[in-house]
């Protein structure tokens, strides 16, 4: 039989559908990033107040870029952000310290948040079905101040992050939300860090 071939005007075919398994391929490479994030922050010692002090001292602008991008990779992690900012706060000082730990914490918040979207979502939406869906408007049309407390609340800052990613909360909202969530927890945390090297 031969073969019939579209003809100029004829209706092109559709183009093929991409592999259902990319999602679940993205949300593997979410998983393996995550467990090594794990690794990293269980191994890693994490530098002490004077040797700090002693290297925000000598540091120009990049040296305190450097530390911002740094603070911003450990929150993607599973790392306290209650400590670090202690941490900032006595090493830096409280009007230092408190700027890098909210820059830090957007930065970090809103990196955790982008890698569960491009990552994680598309699969989560396919696990979940209509299941979920009802919640997961409800957290949408109200994203910005459930990130604003879930923020603030004591859940892990970079489950927060990710979690936010995989839902369908929007960007917008949710860099507000983070925008505005950070702040609260860096002022009393860094304010600690510093009052004690002060008492000290």
């Amino acid at each position: 039989m031969d073969d019939v071939r579209p003809g100029p005007g004829s209706p092109q075919p559709e183009p093929e559908s991409p592999p259902t398994s990319r999602p679940w391929l993205r949300l593997a490479v979410l998983g393996v990033l995550l467990a090594a994030a794990t690794v990293v922050a269980l191994t890693v010692e994490r530098p002490g107040v004077p040797a700090l002090q002693a290297w925000l001292h000598h540091a120009g602008p990049l040296g305190w870029a450097t530390v911002v991008l740094g603070v911003s990779a450990a929150l993607m992690m599973p790392v306290p952000r209650t400590a670090l900012s202690v941490l900032l706060g006595a090493a830096a000082g409280f009007p230092a310290g408190l700027a890098v730990a909210v820059l830090a914490g957007w930065f970090g918040g809103m990196g955790g948040f982008a890698l569960g979207r491009h990552l994680g979502r598309d699969a989560v939406a396919r696990l979940t079905g209509p299941r979920l869906a009802r919640a997961d408007r409800l957290f949408r049309d109200r994203g910005f101040l459930a990130v604003v407390l879930a923020r603030m609340s004591p859940v892990p800052f970079w489950v927060v992050s990710y979690a936010a990613g995989l839902s369908s909360l929007r960007w917008l909202p949710a860099t507000l939300g983070t925008a505005v969530g950070v702040v609260p927890g860096a002022v009393l945390h860094v304010g600690i860090g510093a009052s004690v090297v002060g008492w000290l």
